[in-house]
């Protein structure tokens, strides 16, 4: 397991970007705001440094990881109110370390499939309309989620 605290990949993608809109920017990681029409809400947890898996972390970054995982997933269902969370980390077509924070709702386009599944039903754009209207609360709620990390 290697330890690089200053390790970039040129030419991957969350690297070379914030991977959305940055709502917190601490040492050693990043919470985005996802730019995704069919899920407001959607966040994302980017570890700074260039690794592949969180076992790739010493033990005390891999529980500073999951603190955060846990406020972010907090703050997304405070202000978004989801009948679910999903809570992903593949980096199969991205591998650097990085969660994703999802709002689910019995309603949404692909619900109960994962995002990237199949489309089960057309968008709704009354309620997308209601959950972006939240999005203001978000940033505002993960700001304060997150003003501990520094």
């Amino acid at each position: 397991m290697n330890h690089h605290p200053t390790s970039r990949v040129a030419g991957c993608e969350l690297c070379d970007s914030a991977g959305g809109e940055l709502l917190h920017h601490a040492s050693q990681f990043r919470v985005v705001l996802v730019d995704d029409e069919h899920y407001p809400g959607f966040c994302r947890i980017i570890w700074q440094e260039h690794v592949k898996e969180v076992t790739d972390l010493p033990e005390l970054d891999r529980m500073l990881l999951m603190d955060v995982l846990w406020q972010v997933e907090l703050a997304v269902r405070e202000v978004m109110r989801p009948d679910k969370i999903n809570l992903a980390s593949f980096g199969n077509l991205v591998p650097h370390l990085h969660w994703h924070v999802i709002p689910r709702y019995a309603d949404d386009t692909h619900f109960p499939q994962p995002i990237w599944g199949q489309a089960q039903r057309a968008l709704q754009s009354s309620q997308l309309y209601l959950r972006r209207q939240l999005l203001e609360q978000l940033r505002a709620r993960m700001k304060q989620r997150l003003s501990i990390y520094p």
